[in-house]
């Protein structure tokens, strides 16, 4: 087996971010200088022991720090700056992460998209500062997601779900339920443009994005698959954005194992079959559209 160090690295970087040490403190803990912890993470090769200590500082198991079989996230920051980094070498993807997939939202959708997380943690929740901590880091990451998207244009295939479209809809874009009926209605409102947002985009017939609408059952956690002309790599995640966020709970894994891709390859293959596209995706979101605006109150209607 060939260690690729710069993979190492990549994955490094992503749990030491997830820690909640600086690099300082992480270097001192280990005997190393700070400078060699960040050479590690650009690829430079380090010893077995040094990657010993980093993984049990870092509550990592050296097999996934290594990526020998499946990596294991328990953090939604380690996942996000995995994806990060699959996606700055990724020539196609396919997502399927709904209601949104946040690679083709909405500068609206980014925009609102940290009051959303951080009213998503319970008042109660354990370590509750830690967590709206990590909301910094989500939303960094993020960013970094979409400025590198714009730039590269990966081909995108993007299933959704027509169930969490519709539940978008009726619940708006909220963290948590129990809002104000007046801020209720707003995130409504923002839902509603969200898509409509993804609407001009299946009918403006961009090059490299394919949008499926899947009536028929999706798995609940998400998952994406990358390609470029090293290999593919499969991640699937519990962690959300948008809709019923969820940023806390749950265990991330990534692999390349053949099996695991062909088996979500499958998935696709199927879905992508029987999905609406084109005329019949634009045309069935505009009739919901329709719909929840002529059951809505007339107050919260859009004005013309």
């Amino acid at each position: 087996m060939t260690l690729r160090y710069d993979e190492i690295g990549k994955r490094l970087k992503a749990f030491r971010m997830a820690s909640g040490m600086n690099a300082d403190e992480i270097a001192q803990r280990i005997g190393i200088s700070r400078t060699a912890l960040y050479r590690f993470e650009k690829g430079e090769l380090a010893k077995i022991e040094t990657l010993e200590k980093l993984s049990e500082l870092l509550n990592v198991s050296m097999p996934t720090l290594l990526g020998v079989g499946i990596e294991y996230m328990p953090s939604a920051v380690a996942y996000f700056e995995r994806t990060r980094q699959l996606e700055e070498t990724a020539e196609h993807l396919l997502v399927l992460a709904g209601p949104i997939s946040f690679l083709l939202a909405s500068f609206q959708f980014e925009g609102m998209l940290d009051t959303v997380l951080r009213e998503s943690i319970p008042e109660d929740a354990p370590n509750r500062q830690r967590s709206l901590d990590d909301v910094n880091q989500i939303m960094d990451i993020l960013h970094q997601r979409k400025e590198s998207y714009r730039k590269r244009r990966p081909s995108i295939v993007n299933l959704i779900s027509t169930t969490q479209i519709e539940r978008f809809l009726q619940n708006g874009m909220a963290g948590r339920q129990n809002l104000p009926a007046s801020v209720a209605a707003q995130r409504r409102e923002m839902a509603r443009q969200e898509v409509e947002h993804f609407v001009n985009l299946i009918e403006g017939d961009e090059i490299g994005v394919q949008i499926g609408l899947v009536s028929d059952t999706l798995p609940h956690n998400g998952f994406q698959i990358f390609r470029n002309a090293q290999g593919s790599t499969l991640t699937l995640s519990p962690f959300r954005l948008g809709e019923q966020p969820n940023i806390r709970v749950g265990v991330a894994m990534a692999t390349s194992a053949p099996e695991a891709l062909t088996l979500h390859q499958n998935i696709v293959n199927d879905a992508w079959r029987t999905a609406m596209k084109g005329p019949a995706a634009a045309a069935f979101l505009k009739k919901k559209l329709q719909t929840l605006s002529s059951l809505a109150p007339v107050s919260t209607r859009k004005r013309a």
